[in-house]
């Protein structure tokens, strides 16, 4: 099976593309999916337990099976920006 992986924030600087075509074997899970870029690029496991994950721009779980031709979005937490500059 074929599926698009979406890598976004400092997962994104890592693998050094926002987007990955992987092939993953019948019945994979997102697990698999993540499990085979941890391998790939070792500095991502860091993020294992505190990102979201999404499967075709939903929210799931790392359990979650995955089909042909799905996209997988993995978002690491992010922080910073500006304030809104209204007072509290």
């Amino acid at each position: 099976m074929r599926v698009t992986v979406r890598l976004f924030a400092r997962l994104r600087d890592i693998a050094g593309a926002a987007e990955l075509v992987r092939d993953v074997p019948a019945g994979a899970t997102i697990g698999t999916v993540w499990a085979e870029l941890t391998r790939e690029f070792p500095d991502m496991a860091d993020y294992a337990k505190s990102m979201s994950v999404a499967l075709n721009a939903d929210y799931a779980r790392m359990e979650h099976a995955i089909s042909d031709g799905d996209d997988v979005a993995f978002l690491p937490p992010v922080s910073g920006g500006e304030g809104t500059g209204i007072p509290l």
